[in-house]
Order: structure tokens, then C-alpha cells, then sequence
């Protein structure tokens, strides 16, 4: 089904208009928040499915275990919050009531790592995959451009599985990435190879303009495409580009 969502640059309210539909279409769908972005969604929710939208309030730890609880009941949780109060602060939540109990959820941070500086170290959001690369079974997505939320999400909710999106308030001015988790192939070159992650590659591609190197982008990080690098790879230089953590994709690359 096309989305009548209207064209926005904005990662977080193609999210926010999206949302609803996906609760209309689905009614396993649930949306499970902790105060955060429920003023934002208020316009975009009606009557028919305001009742799966819970707010816990300010309690990211329950907002996890409520969302563990409704996939055991059957229901596909979509939790929402900024990175640290969706993988951090309720990290044990996430490992236990997700991963321990073997169940699905659907994450959806906004404002990537730094999105909201005055807010300082209590909402930067580095270290989220870091986090969720310690634990089995996680897809993770960092979209690049707005059109990729759409296909994300929605793959997301037509799945049993746990899936981390990391929205940004950055994006690309064109959309890369590509359902099906394979990094695309932008530029190829012979002295080394460039990986870019979500909101990195318009400036990337910038730098790497006139030098001899392949270039890759990936909007799904997790799992890791290591075949796209393989049969791409002219020479061991490799670096990767990503808008967390430094160096967390590293053991990715060592391993393909």
C-alpha cells in the first residue's frame, strides 16, 4: 500500500505520520512511549486508535517491560524515545524482557547522537549500538534520507523481530539505501574503500570526489553486509564513516 504521507525532509514526522497508519492497518500494532514525542504525535492520532498508544510517563525501564509484555501477549510494540532513554537507561529491560524472553519490538530513537546539544550528556545518544551490538538478534537500521523510514517501518512491523531505527535530524539530500540490507555501491575505486552509515554520505561522497576509492553506503548497519565488501574490495584499506560511536563497526569489518 502507498503511504499518504506528505513529503517532509524530516526523519521524525514522516515517523510521527506514518505511525497512524500502521496502528489502522495493523491491530497488532501498539505504540508504547515515555512521555516523549506524545505532544508531537497528539494531531496525528484519532478515536479508532488512541488506545494503543500508551504513555508510561517518565519511566523508560516499565515503557520496556510493558512493550516485552504486550509481544508476549501477541502484539507488535513500537517504543519511541531519544537514543539514551531507549538503550541506555533501560538497557537491562532491552537485554531481559526482549532478548532473554526471546520476543520482538520495533525501537525508534530520534535525534541520533547529538541532536539535541543544550540538552547535554543525559541525551546524547553515541553509544546505542555499541550497546545493542553485546546482544544477539538485532536488525538495525540509520536511515539517511526521509524516504527510508517509510520502508523501514513498515518492513519492521511486518516482522516478529527486534529492529533498532535510529532516526536523525540530519539526512542526505538523496535517498541511498535499499530494502533487503545491502550496502549500495555509489563509487569505485583501487586504493581503498570508504563505508558510509545513514546520514553520512552526502558529505562523504564529497570528500571522496576525485580520488581512487569505492565508496559504499548502508542504511541497515546490522546486520552487517560483509558480501557487498568482499566482492567490492580492491585493497585492505578500509575506513567506515558512521554517526555513532567511533570505531563500533570495526569488529564488523574484521569479521567479513
Amino acid at each position: 500500500m502507498t503511504s499518504t504521507m506528505k513529503r517532509t525532509a524530516d526523519q521524525r514526522e514522516s515517523f510521527y505520520r506514518l505511525l497512524p497508519e500502521l496502528l489502522v492497518q495493523d491491530e497488532r500494532v501498539v505504540l508504547v512511549l515515555a512521555e516523549i514525542g506524545a505532544a508531537y504525535l497528539e494531531p496525528h492520532l484519532t478515536p479508532d486508535i488512541r488506545s494503543r498508544v500508551v504513555n508510561v510517563g517518565i519511566r523508560e525501564q516499565a515503557m520496556i517491560g510493558v512493550a516485552g509484555g504486550m509481544s508476549l501477549a501477541g502484539m507488535r510494540p513500537i517504543v519511541h524515545t531519544f537514543p539514551p532513554f531507549l538503550i541506555e537507561r533501560p538497557f537491562e529491560q532491552v537485554k531481559l524482557d526482549l532478548g532473554h524472553q526471546d520476543v520482538g519490538a520495533i525501537l525508534v530513537s530520534s535525534g541520533g547522537s547529538y541532536g539535541w546539544p543544550q540538552g547535554g550528556e543525559t541525551h546524547f545518544g553515541q553509544r546505542d549500538v555499541a550497546l545493542l551490538d553485546t546482544l544477539d538478534g538485532w536488525t538495525v537500521h540509520v536511515p539517511g534520507h526521509v524516504d527510508e523510514v517509510e520502508w523501514m517501518l513498515r518492513g519492521a512491523a511486518a516482522s516478529d523481530d527486534r529492529v533498532y531505527i535510529r532516526l536523525d535530524g540530519v539526512s542526505n539530500d538523496h535517498s541511498y539505501g535499499r530494502p533487503g540490507g545491502s550496502m549500495t555501491v555509489l563509487q569505485q575505486g583501487n586504493s581503498g574503500t570508504v563505508i558510509s552509515v545513514g546520514p553520512m554520505t552526502d558529505r562523504v561522497l564529497a570528500a571522496a570526489r576525485g580520488r581512487d576509492v569505492t565508496v559504499l553506503h548502508a542504511s541497515t548497519i546490522r546486520p552487517f553486509d560483509g558480501t557487498t565488501l568482499r566482492e567490492t574490495l580492491t585493497a585492505p584499506d578500509i575506513m567506515i564513516v558512521e554517526p555513532y560511536l567511533a570505531g563500533t563497526s570495526v569488529p564488523q569489518i574484521d569479521r567479513a
